[in-house]
C-alpha cells in the first residue's frame, strides 16, 4: 500500500507556482532607488559616456534648488536636448554626463540632479564635496523658492570646498505672465551673494547651454589663476626669499 502511495506521489508531484515578478518591499525599493554611485554610472552612462576616457580635465557638478524648480528638466535640457512637461520628483539623487570643448581643451562634466526635499537633504549634501560647480536654481513664478536661495548659498559654503563656483539660475522665465520674482530683485541678490544670474528655460531651451558654459569657464579660469599663483611661488622660493634680497642696510620693509 505505502509503495502506491509513493508512486502516486511521484507521478503527480506538487506543482511549484512560479511568481514573475515578485513584489518588492518599500525598503529595498528606497534603498534600489538610492543607489550607489557605480550603480548609476551603469545604469545611465551611455556606452559612448562609460568609454570615453580622453579627456583634459573632469568637473563635477551639482544643480541645486528647492523641489519643482526645473532642475530635473534643466538637466535633460542640457544633455538630450529634450523637455517633457511632466512632473516627476527626483528620489535622492541623479546623473548625466556630457563632453564639451572649452578653450581647446575636452571638459567631461558629471553634472548631479538633486532631490529638492527636505527630507533627502543629508543624502544631497553628501555629494557637495568635490564638486567645482553649482547651478543655484528658483522659479520665477515661486517666491517660496526665491526666498530659499540664501539658505541653498549657505549649504553650499558649509559642506562644499572654498573655491567651488556657482551660477545663479531664474528657471521658467517664459512664464513672464506668471513671474513673482521680479528681475530687479534677483540681480540684487546675486550681486549680494557674487553670483553671476541668468534667467532661463528649460521649456523654450533659453540660456540653458549659456549657464553651463559660462560655469564651465569660470572653474577654467579659477583652475588657471592657482596654476599660475603656483607657479609664482615655485618661482620665489627657486630665487630666495624676500629677506634674502633685502641689502644689510635696510629694515624688513618692502615700501
Amino acid at each position: 500500500m505505502e509503495s502506491r502511495l509513493e508512486s502516486a506521489v511521484t507521478a503527480f508531484p506538487t506543482p511549484v507556482k512560479r511568481i514573475e515578478n515578485p513584489p518588492v518591499p518599500a525598503s529595498l525599493k528606497f534603498k534600489h532607488e538610492m543607489a550607489s554611485v557605480s550603480d548609476y554610472r551603469q545604469a545611465q552612462q551611455t556606452p559612448k559616456d562609460a568609454a570615453d576616457q580622453n579627456f583634459d580635465y573632469m568637473f563635477k557638478l551639482l544643480i541645486i534648488g528647492n523641489s519643482s524648480v526645473g532642475k530635473t528638466s534643466f538637466l535633460f535640457r542640457y544633455a538630450d536636448d529634450s523637455f517633457t512637461s511632466a512632473f516627476v520628483s527626483t528620489v535622492g539623487i541623479d546623473f548625466k554626463v556630457k563632453t564639451v570643448f572649452r578653450n581647446d581643451k575636452r571638459v567631461k562634466l558629471q553634472i548631479w540632479d538633486t532631490a529638492g526635499q527636505e527630507r533627502y537633504r543629508t543624502i544631497t549634501t553628501a555629494y557637495y564635496r568635490g564638486a567645482m560647480g553649482f547651478l543655484l536654481m528658483y522659479d520665477i513664478t515661486n517666491q517660496d523658492s526665491f526666498n530659499a536661495v540664501q539658505d541653498w548659498a549657505t549649504q553650499i559654503k558649509t559642506y562644499s570646498w572654498d573655491n567651488a563656483q556657482v551660477i545663479l539660475v531664474g528657471n521658467k522665465c517664459d512664464l513672464e505672465d506668471e513671474r513673482l520674482v521680479p528681475s530687479e530683485d534677483s540681480h540684487r541678490l546675486a550681486e549680494e551673494l557674487g553670483f553671476q544670474l541668468f534667467e532661463a528655460s528649460a521649456k523654450d531651451n533659453i540660456n540653458v547651454k549659456q549657464a553651463f558654459e559660462r560655469l564651465v569657464d569660470i572653474i577654467c579660469e579659477k583652475m588657471n589663476e592657482s596654476v599660475e599663483g603656483e607657479q609664482g611661488l615655485t618661482a620665489n622660493h627657486r630665487g630666495g626669499t624676500l629677506q634674502d634680497k633685502l641689502p644689510d642696510d635696510e629694515g624688513g620693509c618692502a615700501c
